[in-house]
């Protein structure tokens, strides 16, 4: 009797180990991730700082004909930064006031099932071409300018900040909601409280995609007259000029990596902290 029931406890035991040792595992894992986020977190400043000191010093110490003295000087390379910062901010503004709170209203039970339609449009912006939106935009309104470089864009870039939005909210424990009722808490209460704190870190990771997405299709607004520094490069290759050309490159893949870094950091501190 006893061998027998030694025999029945060996193998809970075998579980519980494996259990123990998929958990270390696991947190193991998140460890390694965690400590690689924060390396990469100290890392891209450097390397955008390094790319944008490189490119203006060797572009300043060449012998510089007056053309490319037009285009690469401090007071031009300042402005159309400046632009395609102000293009990459607007466009964030109004994905945000637009995808979140839609968002929100379709996870809502009497508007769910307008989720797919909406959704629907907002994959047909990001899968056409960007400069294709623009194009279109502009013959739609026969005008250049800021906004017309702004609205295609914010189309185009809309997904991925609706999409996560949904999700967030999908992804909230119904118990959670349920515990919140109990206690008293009205509808709103709960979202404000409960749902949309939960939600944050996806909406957050949206948000981020939507920045890259933004501050790189930026560089198209030079076709409507809207700025930024996609100006210096269609200038570069206008003229065959490849000083001009690297430069505008460089600094605009710099925009981007330091907007993403940004978006990260973000993501780290701007969600709820038990959820970090």
């Amino acid at each position: 009797m006893s061998a027998s029931t030694e025999d029945l406890a060996a193998p809970p035991a075998a579980g519980a180990a494996d259990l123990d040792g998929g958990a270390d595992l696991g947190a193991a894992e998140n460890a390694a991730t965690r400590r690689a986020e924060r390396i990469r977190l100290l890392v891209q400043p450097v390397v955008v700082l390094i790319l944008v000191v490189g490119v203006l010093v060797w572009a300043f110490s060449r012998d510089l004909n007056a053309t490319q003295k037009a285009s690469i000087n401090v007071d031009n390379i300042t402005t159309l930064t400046w632009q395609h910062i102000l293009l990459t901010a607007a466009v964030v503004i109004i994905v945000v006031a637009v995808a979140v709170p839609l968002g929100t209203l379709l996870t809502r039970p009497r508007f769910t099932r307008l989720a797919p339609f909406f959704v629907g449009i907002a994959n047909i912006g990001a899968a056409a071409p960007a400069i294709g939106l623009l194009v279109l935009f502009y013959l739609a309104t026969r005008t250049t300018g800021f906004w017309i470089g702004v609205f295609p864009i914010a189309f185009y870039s809309l997904l991925p900040v609706l999409r996560n939005t949904i999700l967030g909210y999908q992804q909230v424990d119904e118990t959670l909601i349920d515990a919140g009722r109990g206690q008293g808490m009205s509808t709103f209460t709960i979202l404000r409280q409960l749902e949309f704190p939960m939600a944050v870190p996806y909406i957050l990771a949206g948000l981020r995609t939507s920045l890259v997405l933004a501050v790189g299709t930026a560089t198209l607004c030079f076709l409507v007259s809207a700025g930024g520094l996609g100006i210096m490069i269609d200038t570069g290759y206008k003229l065959r000029d490849n000083v001009t050309l690297v430069v505008g490159a460089v600094l605009a893949v710099s925009l981007a990596l330091l907007i993403d870094w940004l978006g990260a950091l973000a993501e780290q501190f701007l969600g709820p902290k038990g959820l970090r």
